[in-house]
């Protein structure tokens, strides 16, 4: 059988062995041929031989594990027509070279390039001399498809390894391969989740769990890079740690608990490189991006993906979304004995009309049944404190706060983070914090911290003079992350272009080792850049404002800034935004189409 398709521009997916790559070309199922066995330093697989030689202390990556006898191989790449990336762009892992294009692994079927050295030659050049990720960990999983490739390809197409270097990617809450296929063949069993829902729907409210023994805590401002893998509390100011034999508490943490909220910043922000910039600059808590639960609950990686914690977080926790007690009490159990994290949070406040449609975010506040429902079930089955998100109301002149939060607090929420916007306002009005003010009193002795148009150390200021425990940054963390050094330290900063574009190439560069370094990697950073760059460019430098502060709520006119690369920055086009990152990740593919999600200015 001749080959239905030959693409001279992609790399055969057998030439690849995808080991600890995100994500993986080839996925093992049912098969009938022999799989390469490793012996004395080479493969062996007929005419497939792979030497090692060492070269100033750099040696082949050959540490892959080959296929299992038994297994059949399956190519995990879209229907044809279907869009989406490159296969070549999907390849990870070190490359063994293979002699002869007839010993494929897919045989006549095969529809990819089977030469190296012509791969290599289609491919284009690289975007520059260094790989961030061999440069870290010792060794880029992305072989020769890496766009930094030459930093770490020998001289026959071999990835090289720096062994002294080598290390984990500091990383975690992954999603395990075997817990995947579990969930998708609905083979997880839910024993507490199924015993609280049981009790829940015969009108019995859930006895407390037993509380479990808190390890030592440590203060919020861990240096970064610092692992804290184990729970961890915000500690006042005066606390050294915990007495001993402490436990964790169920319920509102108030002032004669064992552990005690100091006045500090609760800062959430997004994906994690720009988390990790986030913590670099002060945020005392981080929270992952909003997961729906029965995403997760299916296995889909995109979903997982927003849990993952780097270990420079060292106060962290995930954030979920559902409309449905069973759904949300089961996921909550699923990641109290998967992943590492400090709390969970429920998402009470997306406004969006998706998630508001059906029944969740904004919703619950309607539904009160159905709340209590999830929030009992889900502290029932949790080891960790529970928080809870919410706005004012779902109308603009409809408050509701002041009334749920007195249940939340009966029902066992830890804490609640209140958005002084209704649902129906959005962004269109000031957030109301005479209203918080008020609410601090309805959930005392609950913690309530606020969140809304904070952009200057002199409005957190105010937010902290309404008696809130803490303050929630968003926005204004995406038009200055150095915000948080600006509260801590009381003062206006005046960064320079050149010190905001030295954060936007550390965002980079983590985006780099988080997302990948081949194409898709090097793109997926652009567009989480390019998105980040729509709200930077709303900040004006301190040094040019006739008043200060700067409000959240205005726009800036157009100005020219103190020099070129300042006015670049302040730019209001999309095209300028992809100059900027052109600057940092090389030029844009072709057919490059870029379209802000909050605005119609748009790049193609």
């Amino acid at each position: 059988m001749k080959p239905t398709h030959y693409d001279k521009n992609r790399l055969c997916p057998s030439l690849v062995q995808v080991s600890n790559c995100r994500l993986r070309v080839l996925e093992t199922r049912s098969l009938s041929r022999s799989a390469p066995t490793r012996s004395s330093g080479s493969y062996d697989m007929s005419v497939l031989i792979i030497p090692i030689f060492q070269l100033d202390k750099l040696r082949l990556d050959d540490g892959a594990e080959a296929p299992r006898e038994g297994m059949e191989l399956r190519s995990s790449f879209r229907r044809p027509g279907c869009p989406g990336p490159s296969p070549s762009s999907l390849i990870a892992s070190s490359l063994p070279v293979q002699e002869s294009a007839a010993k494929c692994l897919f045989g006549d079927r095969c529809r990819f390039l089977h030469d190296v050295g012509r791969y290599l030659e289609t491919k284009p050049s690289d975007l520059g001399p260094r790989c961030v990720l061999f440069e870290t960990f010792g060794r880029c999983p992305y072989g020769v498809t890496c766009r930094f490739a030459g930093a770490h390809l020998g001289p026959d197409g071999q990835n090289l390894v720096q062994e002294e270097r080598v290390q984990a990617p500091p990383v975690r809450n992954g999603l395990d391969k075997a817990l995947q296929q579990q969930l998708r063949k609905r083979e997880v069993h839910f024993e507490r989740a199924e015993q609280a829902l049981r009790q829940l729907s015969r009108g019995q409210m859930p006895a407390p769990a037993p509380a479990a023994e808190l390890p030592k805590g440590t203060e919020a401002e861990n240096a970064p890079g610092q692992d804290s893998g184990d729970t961890q509390a915000l500690l006042g100011p005066d606390a050294d740690g915990l007495p001993s034999g402490s436990v964790w508490t169920r319920g509102p943490l108030t002032d004669e608990d064992v552990v005690r909220l100091r006045p500090c910043e609760k800062r959430k922000c997004g994906n994690l490189p720009f988390r990790r910039i986030c913590k670099r600059f002060g945020a005392d808590v981080t929270c992952g991006e909003m997961a729906v639960c029965t995403s997760l609950l299916q296995g889909q990686t995109s979903e997982w993906a927003l849990l993952k914690r780097h270990q420079c977080e060292d106060i962290f926790g995930v954030q979920l979304e559902g409309a449905f007690p069973d759904t949300m009490t089961k996921c909550a159990e699923l990641l109290n004995r998967t992943i590492d994290v400090d709390f969970v949070d429920i998402n009470v406040g997306c406004p969006i009309d998706l998630v508001y449609k059906k029944g969740g975010g904004c919703a619950l506040m309607n539904r009160s049944a159905k709340f209590q429902q999830i929030v009992r079930g889900m502290n029932q089955v949790l080891d960790v404190p529970l928080t809870v998100k919410i706005r004012t109301g779902v109308q603009e002149r409809v408050n509701l706060a002041h009334r749920l939060l007195p249940e939340l607090r009966d029902w066992g929420a830890a804490l609640v983070t209140l958005h002084g916007r209704s649902r129906e306002q959005r962004y269109t009005k000031l957030a109301d914090w005479q209203y918080i003010e008020q609410c601090v009193m309805a959930a005392s002795p609950m913690p309530l911290f606020g969140n809304g148009d904070i952009l200057s150390y002199e409005d957190a200021n105010r937010a902290m003079q309404t008696g809130v425990a803490g303050i929630m940054i968003a926005r204004g963390a995406l038009l200055k992350p150095w915000l948080f050094t600006e509260i801590k330290e009381q003062r206006h900063w005046d960064i320079s272009s050149s010190e905001r574009l030295a954060v936007l190439q550390d965002f980079t560069r983590y985006g780099l080792e988080h997302w990948g370094s081949d194409t898709q990697g090097v793109e997926k950073t652009r567009r989480f850049l390019l998105e980040w760059l729509s709200f930077l460019c709303r900040y004006v430098p301190v040094g040019l404002l006739e008043r200060l502060p700067q409000r959240i709520n205005e726009r800036p006119p157009y100005y020219l800034g103190r020099d070129y690369l300042e006015t670049l920055m302040a730019s209001q086009k999309a095209d300028d935004w992809i100059r900027i990152s052109e600057m940092l990740l090389g030029p844009v593919p072709p057919n490059f189409v870029f379209l802000p999600k909050h605005k119609a200015n748009a790049y193609k």
